[in-house]
């Protein structure tokens, strides 16, 4: 049964980040078999566990279909998205009453970092930490699915998150 996923993305400040000293996170590679604004799909290899994700539209909610897949399907449904894929690692962080993910991304994509909060609504209070800065959850460019086809790396310098 699918869900309905409310997530906040912010930019995080890479310094007061390793000032805060939080560990070490898990290799996430995912590749998108399909990137259309009314459904993304997702494969995803997170250390040796594998997930196929459909996710409906929107930016802040929308609707969620996850599926654990086993971790050898998913070593080959990457390959079909060679051409679509992202490298990241990530760290769950507990601040106040909620998980916060941090992603560090890698390859095309390095020198971003990025932190995204899941909540129960969309006007759910939450803690914010002082290494969550700028909020780009309405921003596309920030999707993992865009980053996958537009990488970071072929951004212009002046654009936030580096």
């Amino acid at each position: 049964m699918g869900r309905v996923e409310t997530e906040r993305k912010f930019l995080v400040d890479r310094a007061k980040w390793i000032a805060a000293g939080r560990g070490h996170g898990i290799l996430y590679r995912q590749g998108y078999l399909c990137t259309d604004p009314a459904t993304t799909v997702r494969v995803r290899l997170e250390g040796d566990r594998g997930t196929l994700t459909i996710k409906g539209p929107g930016a802040m909610s929308r609707s969620e279909y996850e599926y654990e897949i086993p971790a050898g399907d998913a070593e080959e449904l990457l390959h079909l998205a060679a051409a679509r894929m992202v490298e990241k690692t990530r760290t769950r962080v507990r601040v106040g009453g909620h998980t916060w993910e941090v992603d560090e991304f890698h390859g095309a994509n390095a020198g971003l970092l990025m932190a995204e909060i899941e909540l129960e609504s969309p006007d759910d209070p939450f803690e914010h930490p002082e290494w969550a800065e700028e909020e780009v959850t309405g921003d596309p460019r920030y999707h993992n699915s865009w980053l996958a086809e537009h990488p970071f790396s072929g951004w212009k310098k002046e654009n936030p998150g580096r």
